[in-house]
């Protein structure tokens, strides 16, 4: 038996209470670790049966571990106790520092809990001291190894071998025990913890490597181009890399590619565009420029993924060569605008390219009605960015399709860029402030008085003479063949920018700005003459002769009217000169 009198007996209990607490720093796992706490009760502190309750992440308590019996073990391990049977338990059981004991006389009370117990029956005890098989010494265990820490488990041992109940020696060795026995838990647990983490960490990197490779492999192989470029900080939109696909694209090593961004490689015209698809989920059609100096028409979209978490952010172009596909879009719109025998601009890009260059307001007549411009305001919008005028070129025509405005202000004066509205009055030639830069007011020199130096836009209506006969004697073949050799000379007799444009039949007309009364009737007889030489189809020598009418086009006329008065002036010099003829006969 225990006696406090008995130095040899605390030394051996501290001996042993000495190794258990070794040994449970050992263990290499949770589970190793809970066993260990529990042998160490049966080797170090003298007890014949331990159970170890451990507190699951539900808050009820487990029975993680069993010692000193066999039979106990197989009834008791891996069976669940309540916290609220525990916490019973541990409220009405007498305080023996941070140990609780219930003795036999009150644990009947607890026979039907839910927390699994072990014990035997046995006589009434016969001293006060003796224990009986019936009472129950728990030691809590918490997370800071004191009463005030989290609930961490209970450990519970029962039969002393001396057969009596702990005095106040054995009691703080089983309280100093249970303290110890916490912090190892504690550390296994986090141990374990760590060691699950690493593992997932290291399945993830893994998972991470091979997604990194499947997209390496899927970036660098794509059969179409695809290129990383930085976003933020002072290489914004630097290229930081490029697959073979768009290298091959546009003739260009990776390691040059690097040196560029997109804004660099992009077609003047397209740089607002762009600016615009610079984002995340941006799509757009530009051209980008090859190494030979060419340009290719490409699709890009765009979209942003990060390096890691809240690392550094990338755009990621997927680069679409779409050359064939806006070839045919072109060739389709060329067809559309243009005279499929001569290939020069047709009646309707006639009268497009004229009515851009008109406004509906006569030279000092009054503005129209203000109305809210067909765009919307357009405030902030540069050319390059988009305006009507970015999109379309300069409100005048030009000798590509395309060049003019759109036909929403075909007959009406352009509205204000800052405003969106029209109705700005005009001063002198030129449309009044605020309308679109690059027009300039469209004023007919005065035919029937002195010429003043005014520049006007000249409508040239051409007719030729003795065309007919030559279709209905050598056949549509040869008439076809003077339309084509007509259609040149009059392309080589203008200047560039001037637009020579076949009506239909035997009719062109020309439109040619910046010219005089003079210069308009000197251009008449230039192309006339380059007309009349003979023109050799298959081996023989044809004629034609040539009328032609100037009209002058003015602001505040459509352009139905424009042509119609070329026309009627072509009649009237076409019945002059063969009155003319006659006379001469």
């Amino acid at each position: 038996m225990e006696t406090e009198s008995e130095p040899y007996v605390r030394l051996a209990t501290l001996r042993g209470l000495h190794q258990v607490v070794a040994d449970l720093n050992t263990a290499r796992s949770l589970a190793d670790t809970l066993q260990t706490v529990a042998d160490g009760i049966i080797t170090g502190l003298g007890y014949e049966l331990s159970a170890v309750n451990l507190v699951r992440p539900d808050g009820d308590l487990v029975v993680a571990a069993v010692a000193g019996s066999a039979g106990a073990e197989a009834l008791m391990a891996g069976r669940v106790g309540s916290r609220v049977s525990w916490e019973r338990r541990l409220a009405m059981a007498d305080q023996w520092g941070s140990l609780r004991f219930i003795p036999y006389t009150e644990g009947w009370v607890l026979d039907n809990d839910d927390v699994p117990q072990w014990h035997t029956a046995g006589p009434a005890p016969r001293f006060p001291d003796e224990w009986h098989p019936m009472d129950r010494l728990f030691a809590p265990m918490y997370t800071a190894g004191a009463a005030g820490g989290e609930l961490l488990g209970v450990i519970s041992v029962d039969q002393p071998r001396n057969g009596r109940r702990p005095g106040a020696w054995g009691r703080e060795a089983l309280q100093m025990y249970a303290f110890q026995a916490a912090i190892a838990i504690s550390n296994a647990r986090l141990r374990a913890n760590m060691q699950r983490a690493l593992v997932r960490l290291e399945r993830e990197q893994q998972a991470l490597r091979a997604s990194e490779e499947s997209f390496r492999q899927a970036f660098e192989y794509a059969p179409s181009g695809m290129a990383i470029a930085e976003m933020g900080g002072d290489q914004h939109g630097r290229l930081h890399r490029t697959n073979d696909a768009l290298c091959r694209l546009l003739g260009r090593p990776a390691s040059q590619m690097r040196r560029y961004s997109f804004s660099d490689l992009v077609h003047p015209e397209d740089v607002g565009t762009l600016l615009r698809t610079s984002a995340e989920g941006g799509r757009a059609e530009l051209r980008l420029a090859r190494r030979d100096g060419t340009y290719v028409w490409v699709s890009l979209r765009n979209s942003v993924v990060a390096d890691a978490a809240d690392g550094p952010r990338y755009l990621l172009t997927h680069v679409e060569d779409i050359e064939e596909r806006k070839r045919h879009e072109l060739q389709l719109a060329h067809r559309a605008s243009h005279d499929s025998l001569t290939g020069l601009p047709n009646s309707a890009e006639l009268r497009a390219r004229l009515s851009s260059r008109l406004c509906g307001t006569p030279p000092g007549g009054e503005p129209p009605v203000a109305a809210v411009a067909p765009y919307g305001g357009l405030d902030g919008l540069t050319e390059a960015e988009g305006g009507p005028f970015g999109q379309y070129g300069q409100h005048g025509f030009g000798s590509e399709p395309g060049a003019d405005y759109p036909p929403e202000y075909a007959n009406d004066c352009a509205p204000d860029c800052a405003t969106g509205e029209f109705g700005a009055e005009h001063s002198g030639t030129a449309c009044g402030v605020g309308t679109y830069p690059g027009h300039v007011h469209a004023v007919a020199p005065d035919e029937d008085g002195e010429d003043d130096g005014t520049k006007g836009l000249a409508v040239l209506f051409c007719d030729l003479d003795g065309f007919k006969s030559i279709n209905d004697r050598f056949g549509h073949h040869t008439g076809d063949a003077v339309l084509i050799e007509v259609a040149r000379r009059l392309s080589n007799g203008v200047r560039d920018g001037d637009t020579v444009a076949r009506l239909g039949g035997d009719e062109f007309v020309v439109l040619a700005d910046g010219l005089g009364q003079a210069d308009a009737e000197d251009l008449a007889v230039r192309l006339r003459n380059a007309i009349v030489p003979p023109i050799r189809v298959d081996g023989r020598a044809v004629r034609v002769g040539a009328s032609f009418g100037i009209g002058w086009a003015g602001c505040g006329m459509s352009a139905d009217e424009v042509l119609h008065s070329a026309d009627q002036r072509m009649y009237v010099e076409k019945r002059s000169r063969a009155k003319a003829g006659r006379r001469a006969g």
